[in-house]
């Protein structure tokens, strides 16, 4: 694609543009891993490269922006995470090394803030995984492996189902959604040099959610003080209160409006860089997007409208400068750029997209 014209000086201009990270499914003709040129005045894209990998469903970019990590949704020895070098020069991903997650089909990554390990949530496995890094990037073997079987009728309980592994902004807790069991799971972090991290328990053992809600992505506001879920399978968000790693709900919201007869199917959550509104896609019945205004006071959510989008939006994201939203359509096989209203907060499709096979996730690294 052809980039608008522009008088900007060459500097400003590649200040403009954004490197877009791809991660798909491959039972199709995707191959793995793409990298897309976005430029964020336009919303003009253009492709970069891409990196041959099984099934990248999730990937996490460290804070300097030099490494990314990719788990391959899989089961059993194909179950891994992949460590990558990121060349912003040629938009070019190196391979450096992989490690098996140690539970089937890890279908979430993250990275510390200080590039020290990465943790994975392994859905089918019902366990996280965290992997000590050494200085060059590289993953080494699991250094804990954390499964939730919480009692001898374990069997005869919902089974575990790990969606997400969040860090609170502060990076002293991180937080495990079970889409299976409705809860969420606290742990403190801490780093030694030996082991690398120390994911603890904390004395509350789990943030519980409505029966049937399934929580499944996890966003904090800005300011800290609100923390927000998805929910799959009840098609909610909840609202909580936060505070030094505490969680208390004060709002249950619905995202997915369809039917309460009809199975819901909600996706993914994002808030505005300016925290003033809130996204939420949701697919299987009414594919789009529930757009929420938030309360600064409250931080409770007020429903104001709802943009359709592609078929089956599992992922999307928000441009760090606010001004677009892209969504990653699975089954309609493309994604959509929409311009954000920043006094509104809703949403207008540009007619801009990029067509690929099974696209499940986007995320960004400046140029």
């Amino acid at each position: 694609m052809l980039f608008a014209c522009s008088n900007k000086s060459p500097k400003q201009a590649d200040n403009s543009k954004l490197f877009l990270l791809v991660g798909t499914y491959t039972s199709g003709s995707s191959v793995g891993i793409y990298v897309y040129e976005l430029d964020t005045i336009t919303g003009e894209t253009s492709y970069v490269s891409e990196t041959k990998v099984s099934n990248p469903s999730f990937l996490a970019v460290s804070k300097d922006e030099k490494y990314i990590y990719a788990v391959s949704e899989d089961e059993g020895d194909n179950a891994k995470v992949h460590a990558y070098a990121f060349d912003k020069s040629t938009g070019q991903l190196i391979h450096l090394n992989e490690q098996q997650t140690k539970g089937d089909h890890p279908c979430y990554v993250n990275v510390d803030a200080t590039n020290k390990f990465v943790v994975t949530a392994n859905y089918t496995g019902g366990n996280i995984s965290v992997f000590p890094l050494s200085d060059d990037g590289t993953l080494m073997p699991a250094s804990q492996v954390k499964g939730f079987s919480s009692s001898v009728l374990a069997k005869f309980d919902t089974p575990s189902h790990l969606h997400s592994v969040v860090f609170s902004p502060d990076q002293k807790y991180a937080f495990a959604a079970d889409l299976g069991k409705d809860k969420i799971y606290p742990f403190a972090v801490h780093l030694n040099p030996e082991d690398g991290l120390f994911l603890q328990a904390r004395k509350t053992f789990s943030f519980d959610l409505e029966p049937g809600s399934g929580p499944r992505h996890i966003a904090f506001h800005p300011n800290g003080k609100y923390v927000y879920v998805i929910n799959e399978l009840s098609g909610k968000v909840t609202a909580f209160s936060y505070d030094d790693g505490i969680m208390n709900p004060i709002q249950y919201i619905a995202s997915d409006t369809t039917s309460s007869t009809k199975k819901k199917g909600s996706a993914d959550i994002h808030l505005s860089p300016d925290g003033k509104f809130l996204y939420s896609s949701n697919r299987l019945q009414s594919d789009g997007i529930a757009i929420f205004s938030v309360d600064k006071n409250t931080g409770l959510l007020n429903f104001i409208g709802y943009q359709a989008t592609g078929i089956h939006p599992r992922n999307f994201t928000i441009t760090p400068n606010g001004r677009f939203l892209l969504v990653a359509n699975r089954d309609s096989n493309n994604i959509q750029i929409f311009n954000i209203d920043k006094q509104t907060g809703l949403l207008h499709y540009l007619g801009k997209e990029i067509q690929l096979n099974k696209p499940v996730y986007l995320n960004f690294i400046k140029k």
